[in-house]
């Protein structure tokens, strides 16, 4: 079985004369649920775009491993699922129709497709939904179902770009609680937020303030270290001083 892993060096990524990430060093380690914590603005998503390859970094590099063993992107490309922040489903599709095309986007053989999608659509619960449109459901079927596009090929590496955001708390909840299971897999999740409350949800935490890296590590370690009791602090305290 594939074990993933991501570090980078120093990353940096500049649009014209804004500096998005500055020298960035991130540590994914395989198998473990990651949170890319900040405000808007802080390069979460050109964080989350560089591990998947759609940018290229300006400076600095990203490192893939496999099973410990360094790996080229092409590797743990087939394995990598995205799911980015922006609305990226087909509106006049059902919720079928959408699996269904991502069965052949995928190349799925029959008989894992069957059983994979009525595996996540128990999970997401919305097995009763199959053929509502995607342009009629809820912000947090919406996000369901985009989770359960990237989960059809069941991926090693999982990046979700803000996927909570603008869903109501309950669905904040339930979609935390399909994480912790896929977490249990033992599958290398990255998942950038904005809510502060979730930073501690994660295995690992990852600040990111305006392109910068505060601190990262367990959750609790990182509050312990910084001499802060919620992670609100941290980024106003860091705010202030400058």
């Amino acid at each position: 079985m594939n074990s993933f892993s991501i570090r980078t060096n120093d990353l940096k990524k500049s649009f014209g004369g804004t500096n998005a990430l500055q020298n960035v060093s991130f540590d994914f380690s395989a198998g473990l649920l990651h949170g890319i914590i900040g405000s808007d603005g802080a390069g979460k998503t050109t964080a989350m775009r560089l591990l998947a390859g759609l940018l290229k970094p300006s400076a600095g590099a990203i490192h893939y491993y496999n099973n410990g063993v360094p790996a080229a992107f092409g590797e743990l490309r087939p394995s990598l699922a995205y799911m980015p922040q922006q609305a990226s489903l087909y509106p006049d599709l059902s919720i079928d129709e959408h699996l269904e095309f991502f069965r052949e986007l995928y190349c799925l053989d029959p008989a894992f497709y069957a059983r994979r999608s009525a595996e996540l659509l128990e999970i997401t619960r919305l097995g009763k939904f199959r053929e509502r449109r995607a342009g009629q459901l809820s912000g947090g079927m919406y996000k369901k179902l985009g989770l359960m596009c990237a989960l059809l090929q069941s991926p090693s590496v999982l990046l979700l770009d803000e996927p909570t955001n603008g869903v109501d708390p309950i669905s904040r909840r339930e979609f935390w609680e399909m994480l912790y299971d896929l977490a249990a897999d033992k599958i290398l999740i990255i998942i950038s937020t904005a809510y502060m409350d979730e930073a501690e949800r994660c295995s690992r935490v990852h600040l990111l303030d305006r392109g910068l890296l505060l601190g990262a590590g367990e959750p609790r370690a990182v509050l312990k270290e910084n001499g802060a009791a919620k992670f609100e602090d941290i980024f106003i305290r860091q705010g202030a001083g400058k």
